[in-house]
């Protein structure tokens, strides 16, 4: 797959080679964009959750590797899509060495350029609040399916881009927040083991906290 990190800024590179659990806050305020042939959509990430693939009963890849999360054990820097409820993808970004299948879910964020491409993808949205205020609502703005999962960020020819944001505007670490992981059942949703959903506090993008139905399972 070549050097994942290749395209990143050396900050973005330092971030995504860590675990994703220190990965996780440290993207909260940074922007993904995508761009295509009918435009570009950026969105300032505000909220985001951590899995840690085996060691964590909440991860995709807690039973190990498969077809269909095989983008999660490359190395940090390249993206993974699933479909899940036979409607919706999400998008995560892979951190850490390859092998170790650590990812990042991207829940919410505010569209920050593109925004009459986010509307037509997200008619249903009631507000601009609402385009990307969920994971599902987040791939869908930003044009993503399965067809992209294990892309590059910034890789040669790449239509994805991570940019972290200036010094001066990132977010004041006393903003960010921890808590459970929304809709993940069973031991992976226990709050006091794994407060690993991150946002930042007073953002009007970060989706509302609902606890899993019943089996209802693992990162969907």
């Amino acid at each position: 797959m070549g050097d994942p990190t290749t395209g990143l800024s050396p900050e973005a590179a330092s971030i995504l080679s860590r675990d994703s659990l220190d990965a996780a806050p440290a993207l909260l305020g940074a922007v993904i964009s995508v761009a295509g042939s009918q435009g570009r959509v950026a969105i300032r990430l505000t909220e985001v959750e951590a899995y840690r693939g085996e060691e964590d009963p909440g991860s995709h890849a807690f039973r190990g590797r498969t077809a269909r999360n095989a983008s999660m054990f490359e190395a940090g820097g390249c993206i993974y899509v699933y479909f899940t409820y036979g409607m919706h993808h999400c998008l995560n970004i892979v951190t850490g060495p390859a092998g170790i299948s650590r990812a990042v879910l991207l829940r919410g964020g505010e569209v920050v350029d593109g925004t009459a491409l986010a509307r037509e993808r997200r008619p249903a949205a009631r507000t601009d609040r609402d385009l990307a205020r969920g994971p599902a609502r987040l791939c869908s703005a930003l044009g993503l399916d399965r067809a992209d999962d294990g892309a590059l960020l910034g890789g040669p020819g790449s239509r994805i881009s991570l940019t972290l944001p200036e010094a001066r505007r990132a977010p004041d670490p006393a903003r960010i927040r921890s808590g459970p992981r929304t809709g993940v059942a069973g031991p992976g949703g226990d709050g006091s083991s794994f407060p690993w959903r991150f946002w930042l506090h007073d953002e009007p993008t970060v989706s509302p906290y609902r606890p899993a139905a019943p089996r209802r399972r693992r990162q969907d």
